[in-house]
């Protein structure tokens, strides 16, 4: 009897946290069966209508509808069984035929025997990876020589080796056949039936993460022979900002300006492809780790085929991406420069144009200096002359004075006294003018 639970407060997730290291179990596939795997991308609003399309297949087959769309489900319809899985940008399925006989003829039937016909052609996303799997089983001492195993898969080149400490033989071509699928056998000498299932699963993982990781390749190639142009590009800038002092700045930053968008229209496309082959490849080697293969008749190993055409390619993914990257810093520090010629030319032109409107202040206030002078002498001459009449209107009304005298002596008062008013003016608004300043 188990011990009643206690009150604490659990994690919400706690319960999916655990459910999560047993939501994709390995299958358990006996021997002989034919495994059809298909990879395929799909967009959110295709996801929904492959989830009507597999509720659909329930529904021809005569088995209960599922209702949720599960991250791994599984589903056996008589000799036939399909197991479909959620990926973050794929969905996969795996099609078992289950009632394979005993001695037949390799790729001669597949996995996808038993569906109803025009189900899978009707299936909505973007096949990336299509292959088949055909397990035979025999003895130690009966394997079957590579000449022979050649023939079921079109006279290619073999890739090919003994997993599982020998206990199988796996072989492959890595093309495509008539049929659009790739195909992969398995000869099992030792496997249980779970062995086996583990087996098959990795290989399938193994080729659809191949797959995936490459997606990015065709993208890295379309990107280089921009890259290299904007590169020849940004060394002839950063040339000329050296060499030549008269360099059209304001031109020169509009086409870093422009390199540095197209740059950033670049990542913005391929930065998730590249993050996505960094991933996919990791999980790649991953799985070729758990194979632990040996050499089978001098072919190559699986591992050593991935690691002389899948790593090159994934190589050259990382090395646009850190080209990308590279040139990225590279057209900032050019625009940084750039900025900075600029800013200097502007405060060059600032200190000018502030000399020359020193120059024309100091020219303004001698003007001034000189019109004030003209002014107290104009001012003068005025008043001057209005005593001068008064004097005279005093001398008609009887008045009697010496009018020369009193001219003479009102001249250079008269001159002094506007020189001190003009001159108090002139303070008072230099005053006024500081105190705004401050």
């Amino acid at each position: 009897m188990n011990p009643p639970p206690l009150k604490l407060d659990f994690h919400p997730l706690r319960e999916s946290l655990y459910n999560e290291l047993h939501a994709r179990p390995f299958q358990v596939l006996p021997c002989p069966s034919q495994v059809s795997h298909l990879a395929v991308l799909t967009t959110p609003e295709q996801r929904n209508a492959q989830f009507h399309h597999w509720q659909e297949l329930h529904a021809q087959l005569g088995q209960p509808i599922p209702h949720q769309d599960d991250s791994c489900f599984e589903a056996t319809f008589g000799d036939l069984r399909i197991r479909r899985e959620l990926h973050m940008e794929f969905t996969s399925y795996t099609f078992i035929h289950l009632g394979a006989s005993q001695g037949h003829q390799p790729f001669q039937q597949t996995g996808l025997a038993g569906l109803p016909e025009g189900w899978l052609e009707r299936l909505t996303g973007t096949v990336v990876a299509a292959f088949h799997l055909d397990l035979q089983p025999v003895n130690a001492s009966q394997e079957p020589e590579p000449g022979a195993i050649r023939r079921h898969f079109d006279g290619e080149r073999l890739v090919g080796s003994r997993p599982a400490e020998g206990k199988a033989q796996v072989w492959s071509s890595f093309k495509l056949h008539g049929d659009g699928f790739g195909r992969f056998m398995i000869i099992n000498s030792g496997l249980s039936d779970s062995q086996l299932g583990r087996l098959t699963q990795r290989l399938m993982e193994l080729e659809t993460y191949r797959l995936m990781s490459l997606l990015a390749l065709p993208e890295a190639r379309d990107m280089t022979p921009d890259l290299n142009e904007m590169d020849h590009t940004l060394a002839r800038i950063t040339d000329s900002l050296t060499d030549d002092a008269t360099v059209d700045e304001q031109k020169v930053l509009a086409r870093l300006t422009d390199m540095a968008a197209r740059i950033e229209a670049f990542r913005a496309h391929s930065t998730f492809r590249f993050s996505a082959t960094r991933a996919y490849h990791q999980l790649v080697l991953a799985r070729l780790a758990v194979l632990r293969e040996d050499e089978l008749s001098g072919h190559l190993t699986i591992r050593e085929f991935m690691n002389r055409r899948l790593t090159p390619a994934v190589e050259t993914c990382e090395s646009v991406s850190e080209r990308l990257d590279d040139l990225s810093r590279r057209v900032g520090r050019a625009s940084d420069m750039m900025r900075a010629r600029v800013e200097v030319a502007i405060q060059s032109q600032n200190q000018q144009l502030l000399a020359s409107m020193n120059q024309r202040s100091k020219v303004q206030l001698m003007m001034q200096h000189t019109v004030e002078s003209f002014s107290v002498v104009v001012i003068s001459y005025y008043l001057i002359a209005l005593m001068r009449m008064a004097m005279d209107v005093a001398q008609e009304a009887g008045f009697d004075f010496n009018k020369p005298l009193l001219l003479g002596l009102a001249i250079p008062t008269t001159l002094g006294l506007v020189y001190l008013t003009v001159r108090s003016i002139r303070q008072r608004f230099l005053k006024l003018a500081e105190r705004d300043q401050g």
